[in-house]
């Protein structure tokens, strides 16, 4: 472990870093899963409280402008000894903004309950990631891809956890469920010491815009935003697209938790793919592919089309997503991991947020083909753009991973 020390609380458990990261990852995970559950109910709340397509676009907006705003405001503490303090507070927040999803039937109380989930996500995982490259810096490819299949795992056990809830118990209780799994989880991480940076190490800088004046780690970040372009639009649009193609429920609904089969599966392979063949080259390839199938959705006029072919599409994804983390991570200083992390996630989910409210408004106003066809571009153009301000050196000879060193 290099760069980091034990927190300060003593008494605390000693963990090896094998199960600590298990376990943050595992925490991880199940944030996701709380993030994961509103998106099969969308045409639900359409359906049943009268919440307009636009409406629903902004739901999902917020989170990731609430996001954006705590990971780059508050996340860049995690580097000077706070880490710990803001995955507790940040799962408390999850756990908070789930009970005021659960009580929730109209427009304002869904938008603040997401308001309260975006700043708990927003503080709680640029930490966890932080602690997952600082533990083992040789590891980093691995790490994240295993990190990003538990999250996506996470995100898609919360699709499956409606769709087994609600016919049983009501539209509120997936998000109660959640909010007692969160407490569970918060009090899991309290537990284990904590690597902190060295108060000697911690950068004075209060946000990690200067981060960006490396070039290689802004290509990075650009390259990464297609990706929520991507993210952004499909998220919002997916169950609505599907209902509006008369699909029966179940493909909408086991649609988002199918989808996250490829990760779970090839995740952690992905990530180590990605680190020995190039990151910025793995993402690039890949959502450039994603541009295509983004268009594709557009195109055809069968749900189960659609279906098939975004298997496909998110397997491919497997093996590419990871490649802007691992990239971030090689070229952000040792003692700002969760600066780099909290700026390549803000500016991801803001790009995401900005997304999904157009894309909600021009699913309405356009329709899906005009929708999915401007989101393709962008991505394309997004990708383009990092790839220039990366350069050749990076594209064309790996370099090994170094986590900023």
């Amino acid at each position: 472990m290099t760069g980091v020390r034990g927190g300060s609380d003593s008494p605390r458990a000693t963990v090896r870093p094998e199960r600590l990261i298990l376990l943050l990852q595992g925490a991880l995970g199940l944030l996701a899963a709380g993030y994961g559950v509103m998106f099969t109910m969308l045409d639900d709340w359409r359906g049943d409280f009268g919440v307009s397509e636009t409406e629903l676009g902004l739901i999902v907006a917020i989170g990731f402008f609430t996001s954006f705003a705590a990971q780059l405001g508050i996340a860049p503490l995690a580097d000077r000894g706070r880490a710990r303090q803001l995955m507790i507070l940040g799962c408390v927040l999850n756990a908070t903004g789930s009970l005021v999803m659960a009580a929730g039937s109209s427009f304002p109380v869904l938008f603040l309950g997401r308001i309260v989930i975006g700043v708990g996500a927003g503080m709680a995982i640029p930490a966890i990631r932080r602690i997952v490259i600082v533990v083992q810096p040789d590891r980093v490819g691995r790490n994240l891809g295993r990190t990003l299949a538990i999250e996506v795992g996470g995100f898609a056990l919360g699709p499956l956890l409606s769709a087994a809830l609600v016919p049983l118990l009501g539209i509120r209780s997936p998000f109660l469920a959640m909010a007692a799994v969160l407490t569970v989880v918060t009090l899991a991480v309290s537990a284990p010491r904590i690597p902190e940076t060295p108060a000697e190490s911690q950068s004075t800088e209060r946000f990690a815009f200067d981060l960006l004046r490396n070039r290689a780690l802004a290509g990075a970040v650009f390259v990464g935003l297609a990706l929520y372009v991507m993210i952004g639009s499909f998220d919002s649009l997916w169950v609505l697209i599907m209902s509006d193609l008369r699909a029966p429920g179940w493909v909408g609904n086991a649609g988002i938790a199918v989808f996250g089969l490829p990760f779970i599966l090839f995740g952690t392979l992905g990530g180590t793919v990605a680190q020995r063949i190039g990151p910025i080259r793995a993402s690039a390839t890949g959502l450039v592919c994603g541009a295509v199938f983004i268009a594709a959705y557009g195109a055809l006029g069968s749900p189960y089309a659609i279906f098939a072919l975004a298997i496909v599409h998110m397997t491919i994804d497997a093996f590419s997503v990871t490649g802007t983390g691992i990239m971030v991570a090689e070229t952000a200083p040792p003692e700002r991991q969760a600066a780099a992390t909290g700026l390549l996630g803000g500016m991801q989910t803001l790009t995401g947020g900005i997304t999904a409210t157009l894309a909600g408004a021009a699913y309405e106003a356009f329709g899906r083909t005009a929708t999915m066809s401007a989101t393709a571009a962008t991505m394309v153009a997004l990708v383009a753009t990092g790839l220039v301000l990366v350069g050749r050196g990076w594209i064309v000879t790996p370099r090994p991973v170094t986590t900023g060193r």
